[in-house]
């Protein structure tokens, strides 16, 4: 329930703070830099995050960020208030709230086996996932009435009020034990370890490298749905309508989360990451092409369908294929080594609307998918090697 609430909190805020920075500033960068700032700390802070997870009590974890990142929220509202709120001040609440998600996203890994036994993780993950994609898809929507009607800086407002509900509502769970022993570890060689197998690992190695292809594009696109909606589609940047376009990436999601199971029993995995980065090249095209409301919609989200379905391609083949003693550090490492285009895609494909418009940007951030599709479809050999180690 805690993590529902702030979901839905979150999903407001997935509308309201680019729209915020748009409206105010006017600039294409500075929109794509919001998004670029929000996975950063992921890609910087991962791994030791994790470590430190397991050393400290995970409810206070929980409990402690959710309150911060209701704190820091809440000052947007408040110097909107006062109209003393600038884009710098939405920008660092916007880096301490991703920041603080690190060290959240670690605890709860370590606290669901202990809260539902290890026996029941399938099925908790599972109605997780259930209400996560719920949410990502009716969120939004909700967002952008909220961002019509009370304005966006009073939305985050709303986001934060999600966090503390949260906060009571963690505090209240049972206390899950400290993993990890108080002594020193030996952090780097672990690290290593993790890394040496993701490397030496075929088509771990390959879907990994891929992967940031796809989170290159995936970082344009999203850092520039607002910027898109007001260019290419001719919204207002206080459009309710703004959060359908989020909403239908949502559905792309829920669409590849409810198909994946039966396209992998029917393709090999390799065929599933071609058909999957050809797809997302595509339909990124199309987007960045639209013109009507519609249109868009579909394209965003084939994009997010076919985006989704690439990594969690690359997602299942790592758990099948990692030894239970390495799956934290491979899946981490991977996550992070795959994700790391994302923020550079947000950033550049800012630069890239301000220098150009935000059509010839989304058709240069495009490349990136592209390029894993040709380096994919080049490399296929790699991909029948599932399982195989050099």
């Amino acid at each position: 329930m805690a993590r529902t609430v702030s979901w839905a909190g979150s999903a407001l805020t997935l509308v309201a703070l680019p729209v915020l920075l748009y409206e105010r500033t006017g600039n294409a960068a500075l929109t794509g830099l919001a998004t670029a700032l929000e996975a950063l700390p992921y890609l910087l802070l991962g791994l030791p995050a994790g470590a430190l997870a397991d050393r400290w009590d995970r409810r206070r974890t929980l409990v402690v960020t959710a309150l911060l990142s209701g704190l820091l929220l809440a000052t947007v509202p408040v110097a909107d208030a006062f109209g003393v709120l600038a884009p710098a001040h939405v920008l660092a609440v916007a880096t301490g709230v991703a920041t603080l998600f690190v060290f959240s996203d670690a605890a709860t890994f370590g606290v669901l086996p202990a809260l539902v036994g290890r026996d029941r993780i399938a099925g908790a993950t599972s109605r997780l996932a259930t209400a996560n994609t719920i949410v990502t898809v009716a969120g939004p929507a909700v967002g952008g009435v909220s961002t019509s009607v009370v304005g966006p800086a009073w939305t985050l407002g709303l986001d934060a009020a999600s966090f503390v509900v949260a906060a009571v509502l963690l505090h209240r769970l049972a206390r899950p034990p400290v993993a990890g022993p108080p002594g020193p570890r030996r952090m780097r060689a672990e690290i290593a370890e993790g890394l040496r197998f993701l490397w030496h690992h075929r088509a771990i190695r390959l879907l990994t490298l891929l992967g940031v292809g796809n989170s290159l594009t995936g970082g344009a696109v999203l850092g520039l749905v607002v910027v898109a909606a007001v260019g290419n589609l001719g919204l207002e940047g206080g459009d309710g309508r703004i959060g359908l376009l989020y909403a239908a990436a949502g559905a792309g999601s829920l669409l590849a989360g409810l198909l994946f199971p039966a396209i992998r029993r029917r393709l090999a995995v390799g065929s599933i990451t071609l058909a999957g980065l050809v797809a997302g090249w595509a339909a990124v095209s199309a987007w960045a092409l639209s013109t009507a409301l519609i249109g868009g919609l579909v394209a965003l989200a084939t994009w997010q369908a076919a985006h989704v379905l690439v990594n969690l391609n690359g997602i299942v083949l790592r758990q099948e294929s990692t030894p239970d003693v390495l799956q934290g550090r491979v899946n981490t490492t991977a996550r992070m080594i795959a994700w790391g285009g994302q923020p550079l895609g947000a950033a550049l494909g800012g630069v890239l609307a301000e220098v150009f418009d935000v059509r010839i940007a989304l058709l240069l951030a495009s490349a990136g998918v592209a390029t894993s599709a040709l380096v994919a479809a080049g490399r296929g050999a790699a991909f029948r090697g599932v399982g195989a180690v050099d």
